[in-house]
């Protein structure tokens, strides 16, 4: 697999515009806090997009990592079994 953008998110800040901005002509959002996974939809016309910010962004207020873009899909935070399904290992 090839990464084609790396970000530091200590060095550059993401805020609501710029997360909503990485959500553009994307399938679906798949975040992980812990163990738990949210994954959403995100060609239903009825997500909200502060509901969306508040899973992407952390206490801080930048965007959480690592946070991958892998073809039409957006991964937020790390679980190991999110990231078996995702890259089929």
């Amino acid at each position: 697999m090839k990464i084609s953008e790396e970000i530091d998110a200590r060095k550059v800040r993401y805020g609501d515009a710029e997360a909503i901005g990485l959500l553009e002509n994307k399938t679906s959002l798949m975040v992980a806090k812990g163990k738990k996974v949210t994954k959403v939809d995100l060609k239903k016309a009825d997500v909200d997009q502060s509901e969306l910010v508040a899973l992407m962004l952390g206490p801080t207020g930048n965007l959480r990592a690592p946070t991958l873009i892998v073809g039409k899909k957006v991964i937020v935070g790390f679980n190991e079994d999110l990231y078996a399904e995702v890259f089929g290992g």
